[in-house]
């Protein structure tokens, strides 16, 4: 790969000058910018993106972190983050997985947004203490480096359960996310609470994985168990519709026999039958907003934590018994 000096020995110019013609800058003239230029076109020159963020101590990259890209969720939350990101001059690179956490400590990135629980919190604050601008969306950390906009959890929670009970289920199964997950513990927090303070309800807990496949699993399970009719709340809508996909090939019918609702909106839930009813939020805004905080931070501006709020969206899934 051709470097800097490779192109100003064959333009016999030094290597400052070359950097200046390469930057746009007014220090070199436009007869010798032009010639730089072709020079390192015809060498196929590619900037060393690493080696510029160090001497400009910028990238305007952004890393947005995720343990998952697949389903309805990441979608409208990534075109979130990406829209505010562009119009203010930032590239988002999205990482996932445990190997990724490196390129967050080679500092390859201005900032970074963090919805990853394969990052333990000492891990986050330990790049935080190291200068690295963080904005978290699934956990509360304190420090001035790390913002946090979190979604409103329990209340969502709190709406899914009040729902079922209002409209006289007593038997409701849940299906959790991954061990780990912030928003699962949440959300969880909130199923016991309410669970308290109905004692008539009887509440049994299923092990999920935000995915489909763990949806599958569980209507399985609720398939062989069942005896009457019973209600479902999955944590989040890919369960839920992994739900359906399971019951549909069994003799039992959703919005008769299971009563279910979701979390998360996504787009297909509006679209199976009968609809599914869920707790609705602004995946984008959340996304945008993150990417806000994060800029304020990169740029010393003074930030508050924030919080997405949610609504109950009612729906043919769940009627009363």
């Amino acid at each position: 790969m051709a470097s800097i000096k490779d192109i100003a020995k064959k333009a016999g110019v030094s290597i400052s000058t070359v950097s200046y013609a390469l930057n746009g800058s007014p220090k070199v003239t436009d007869e010798t910018c032009a010639r730089i230029l072709a020079i390192a076109k015809e060498l196929n020159y590619v900037p060393n993106a690493a080696a510029r963020s160090l001497k400009k101590k910028e990238s305007k990259i952004i890393g947005a972190f995720l343990p998952d890209f697949s389903g309805g969720f990441y979608g409208d939350l990534l075109q979130g983050m990406k829209g505010t990101l562009i119009q203010k001059g930032y590239d988002l690179v999205v990482c996932s997985g445990p190997q990724s956490h490196r390129l967050l400590a080679e500092k390859l990135f201005d900032g970074a947004l963090i919805l990853d629980h394969t990052f333990s919190d000492e891990q986050l604050l330990n790049f935080a203490e190291l200068g690295h601008r963080l904005v978290v969306l699934d956990r509360e950390l304190k420090h001035p480096n790390i913002n946090h906009v979190l979604l409103d959890n329990k209340a969502g929670a709190s709406l899914a359960m009040e729902y079922l009970i209002d409209l006289g289920h007593r038997k409701i199964y849940v299906v959790t996310g991954p061990e780990g997950s912030y928003d699962s513990k949440q959300r969880m927090a909130a199923v016991r609470q309410t669970v308290e303070r109905n004692s008539d309800v009887e509440c049994i807990e299923i092990s999920g994985d935000f995915n489909r496949t763990g949806g599958e699993r569980a209507g399985k399970q609720i398939a062989a168990e069942f005896a009457g009719p019973v209600a479902v709340f999955c944590l989040n809508d890919e369960m839920a519709i992994g739900m359906y996909d399971y019951i549909s090939e069994t003799d039992l019918e959703m919005g008769k026999d299971i009563h279910i609702i979701g979390f998360d909106n996504i787009e297909l839930s509006e679209y199976i039958r009968p609809r599914l009813a869920t707790i609705d939020y602004s995946k984008k805004k959340w996304g945008s907003l993150a990417s806000e905080q994060l800029i304020k931070i990169i740029e010393g501006k003074p930030v508050e934590n924030e919080r997405i709020y949610v609504t109950l969206v009612k729906a043919e899934s769940v009627k009363p018994v």
